[in-house]
């Protein structure tokens, strides 16, 4: 299964926040949601894309979103 049917609007949600540069901080207080549960969404985001950071994560959604070219290896 592709990792974009594996992660949820919510997951999205917060990867498109992450992408605009907002902090964990700042992404709970707009969700109303603790900043733990922020953390454990972006560790669960990591592993489903399997990536190792923040960086990294942000890049995959800028290609999902047909904003970059994939990585040639």
């Amino acid at each position: 299964m592709s990792p974009t049917k594996r992660l949820s609007p919510r997951k999205l949600q917060i990867l498109a926040l992450v992408a605009e540069g907002k902090t964990d901080r700042h992404i709970a207080i707009l969700l109303g949601i603790g900043e733990s549960t922020v953390k454990a969404y972006l560790h669960e985001v990591y592993t489903l894309l399997r990536v190792q950071n923040r960086a990294a994560a942000v890049y995959w959604y800028c290609h999902y979103l047909g904003l970059t070219a994939p990585i040639k290896e």
